[in-house]
């Protein structure tokens, strides 16, 4: 299955051109029919490692749908005069399927973050979506996934969601997606924000499309990650 949206490409990644609502519907359509999808969430520093790592390039490729997860990407389309509509974020897909899972009585699989912070999402998790089936929840710090997969094989979630950061998730759904006719997501840090371990910018922030900037200012251990969007702005203006 390839995505079922338009397409706009950015330094050989192909995000997909629409709006949250209507992607969430397509998602929410794609699980209820046991279809087979993997979704990523890329923003600008997933685009220059994949455009300096040709396998992983051609994991991204084989995904069903990428998602404009980053201002960056929409200022990038917007260079190409080719904009995008929304951004469209892990986090904010992340809480969709989730309270779409909790209300239709779904169930996901939990894989990322360190120990603490998959204990607290247990407990968030149950608080907040009583209804979502727990099919499993791990934390990422692990020497062999084969007991986990063997665990996602055995009760077939119709969610797994992946937060052990690029381009080890994108990798992991890639191997092992054919063992679970459902939706793989890899969503980054996620875990460690609804878990309460790290704050969301502020609205302000979120509304001025400045998240990456709080987050940098907020976390130095982020700050040199910060540095990839510029040359990726610089790429995207030699490459038009």
């Amino acid at each position: 299955m390839k995505s079922h949206f338009p397409v706009v490409n950015v330094l050989g990644v192909s995000f997909i051109n629409t709006t949250n609502a209507k992607f969430i519907h397509q998602l929410t359509q794609d699980i209820d029919e046991r279809k087979n999808t993997f979704v990523v969430t890329a923003n600008p520093e997933i685009v220059m490692y994949a455009d300096s790592h040709p396998d992983y390039a051609a994991t991204i490729k084989d995904a069903d749908y990428v998602t404009p997860d980053g201002i960056g990407i929409i200022k990038g389309t917007q260079m190409l005069n080719q904009p995008l509509q929304e951004r469209i974020t892990g986090y904010d897909t992340f809480l969709s399927l989730l309270k779409w899972g909790n209300d239709q009585h779904k169930s996901a699989y939990f894989l990322g973050a360190k120990p603490k912070v998959i204990l607290d999402l247990k407990k968030v998790l149950t608080k907040t979506y009583p209804n979502l089936v727990i099919a499993g929840i791990h934390d990422g710090y692990f020497d062999n996934e084969a007991p986990i997969i063997n665990d996602i094989k055995e009760s077939q979630p119709d969610l797994v969601f992946v937060a052990l950061g690029f381009p080890k998730q994108e990798n992991l759904i890639a191997k092992y997606r054919h063992v679970n006719n459902g939706l793989w997501i890899g969503i980054g840090g996620s875990f460690d924000v609804l878990s309460g371990h790290v704050i969301r910018a502020p609205k302000f922030w979120q509304d001025h499309h400045l998240e990456w900037l709080y987050r940098g200012l907020t976390d130095p251990k982020r700050a040199k990650r910060l540095l990839s969007l510029p040359k990726y702005l610089l790429k995207v203006k030699k490459s038009k």
